[in-house]
Order: structure tokens, then sequence, then C-alpha cells
């Protein structure tokens, strides 16, 4: 996939996997951080020796939320920039499924397929991704989503065709 496209371009990429990211190592450092961040203390994310004791897990596993947080930095790895791009904005989920856990010091990546890119308004390009969030060495995915997304640009720029 080219680092950088076109607007014109992202109609023909609709229906395709347009990026795989880098792995990613969920740390318990990580997993720590994150429920500072969000106040979700929960044991079986923060407290190793009770999570290996007291769930089938063997140790701790990360945040749903933290997986599907780390989309945006999985994004910004693979995903080719839009030249005619200003501003990029999380726009929300039609559906997310947390299907694995994440054990603290799994690694993740993300694979993006562009369901649906369509214009709204004179400087927007609604973009929806199919994600799958791997496990390595896992079966299973940890999540599945269709993630909405819009580009943002000058609407002088918009394509004839669009």
């Amino acid at each position: 996939m080219p680092q950088e496209i076109s607007l014109s371009d992202v109609k023909n990429l609709v229906g395709t996997e347009v990026g795989i990211s880098d792995w990613i190592t969920v740390s318990q450092e990580t997993i720590n951080n994150f429920a500072g961040a969000t106040d979700d203390h929960q044991f079986i994310h923060t407290d190793p020796v009770r999570a290996a004791a007291e769930t089938p897990f063997g140790g701790t596993i990360a945040h749903g939320f933290l997986s599907l947080s780390l989309l945006s930095a999985m994004n910004y790895n693979c995903l080719p920039r839009v030249r005619e791009q200003t501003m990029g904005i999380n726009y929300g989920f039609d559906k997310v499924r947390f299907m694995t856990p994440v054990k603290s010091g799994a690694k993740v990546r993300g694979r993006f397929t562009m369901a649906e890119a369509r214009f709204r308004g004179a400087g927007m390009l609604m973009v929806t991704y199919d994600v799958t969030v791997d496990i390595e060495g896992e079966r299973k995915p940890a999540l599945t989503a269709n993630w909405l997304t819009i580009i943002q640009f000058d609407p002088k720029d918009r394509p004839a065709d669009a």
C-alpha cells in the first residue's frame, strides 16, 4: 500500500484490505497506565498474582477498551495518508465485539479493510473500516469492529466525480 494517496484514489480501495499494522506489545505497565487513566482497577487487569490464582487467564488481561484504543496507533502505523486531508476525526463505531482476552505481554496488530467511503458535505469523506485486532499466536482475534472515521479536506480539493 502506498504511503500517500489522493482523495480520488480512495473509492478504488473499498472492499480491499488497506493495511496491517506492526505488532504492539501490551505490557503490564501499559495496562496499569490505562487503569489509572480510566479508573478501572479491577484485579483481572492490575493484580498479576490474584489474576493468576482466580481467573482462567493465567495472569492479568488488558481492558477491552485498551485493545480498542490501540486502533489509533495501528491506523497511523499502516494506513496510507490522504494527501488532501487537513484533519482526521474519529466518528465512532457501529459494532465492536471483544472476542479473546489480550494477556499481559501479548502482541496485537490491526488489520484494516475499507468497507465504505462516501463524501459528506463539501469537505468531508466518511470512511468505514472493518477492523480485526489479531493476537500473536492466537487463533481468534482480540476484537472485531466497524470503525467510522472522517477525513476533512478543503472543499476546493473535492474530486470532480465525487
